[in-house]
């Protein structure tokens, strides 16, 4: 059986949560380097939870920029088996408009300036991604959501970009014709390197506005994007308050496989893993190793 611990990885415009009790910012060292920002951690309606904004409090670091592997790490090392993962992003379809909340279940990799592994050389590992999110937590997260009547699509895929640029009108239409839904820069490789730590993991999309295929995409304001982007936030806070009760409760092994995913990964012979590597891996693979 499983007690299980939240994190919950904020997005854009989501730098705290709200409510929680015995809470304390904590400064978690990594051997990846520094995660974001220090972790808030704390209890909700009697949950123990780990919170940590993404971008870092006051959203000093781009995306191309954020050490996601320290942030992965932070959070095993912090004793997280669940991780709920907010993000603004932009719609590339017209039913999907901004304010609406998408539980996301797979994800197109177009981004390239990241480290996307903990494994290498030294220890090498494959996990599967065939179904990235937890179909356990995403199930939540739907449920949570629509007993809020929050605007809530369950699945979708998310194509995750470099930037910090947006995209240009080609590759928007490119990317709808993938039948993409909607298109942000910051799920991956954080969603594989969960993966890879033995975490069940899953988003809520939060749309914030039409990426640049839209007719009025080139209407929009930026006081109009930042009013819905605020507004998701004050919602997503309400969805963490709602959901976290409910995945808090003692279980039994994640049905989805998640929390087992390095079992049969690791493929490097025992007498020729790397020991540097292997005490890197301490937190997130020591469970295989």
């Amino acid at each position: 059986m499983t007690q299980p611990v939240i994190g919950i990885i904020g997005g854009s415009g989501l730098y705290d949560i709200d409510g929680l009790e015995d809470k304390v910012w904590r400064r978690v060292e990594t051997p990846w380097g520094d995660p974001s920002d220090e972790l808030l951690f704390g209890r909700l309606g009697g949950v123990q939870c780990v919170f940590l904004p993404r971008h870092g409090r006051g959203h000093p670091t781009s995306p191309t920029h954020l050490n996601y592997r320290a942030n992965i790490d932070a959070l095993k090392r912090s004793g997280v088996t669940d991780v709920l993962s907010l993000s603004a992003v932009g719609s590339l379809k017209a039913e999907l408009p901004p304010g609406h909340f998408v539980v996301v279940d797979q994800f197109i990799d177009r981004s390239f300036a990241r480290e996307k592994s903990f494994f290498g050389d030294g220890i090498v590992a494959h996990v599967s991604m065939a179904h990235p999110v937890c179909n356990r937590l995403g199930d939540a997260l739907y449920a949570a959501a629509s007993g809020l009547a929050l605007p809530v699509t369950r699945g979708g895929t998310y194509l995750v970009m470099e930037g910090p640029q947006f995209s240009t009108k080609a590759e928007s239409e490119l990317y709808r014709s993938w039948g993409c839904s909607v298109i942000g820069m910051t799920n991956m490789p954080e969603a594989k390197l969960a993966r890879e730590a033995e975490l069940c993991y899953a988003t809520v999309a939060m749309v914030t506005d039409f990426d640049c295929w839209h007719p009025d995409h080139d209407h929009v304001t930026v006081e109009a994007v930042v009013r819905v982007l605020l507004g998701n936030a004050d919602k997503a806070r309400d969805l963490v308050r709602a959901i976290v009760p409910s995945v808090g409760q003692v279980r039994e092994l994640c049905p989805c496989g998640c929390d087992r995913a390095l079992d049969n990964a690791v493929i490097t012979s025992p007498d020729r893993r790397s020991a540097a590597l292997a005490a890197k891996l301490d937190a997130v693979a020591g469970r295989v190793l």
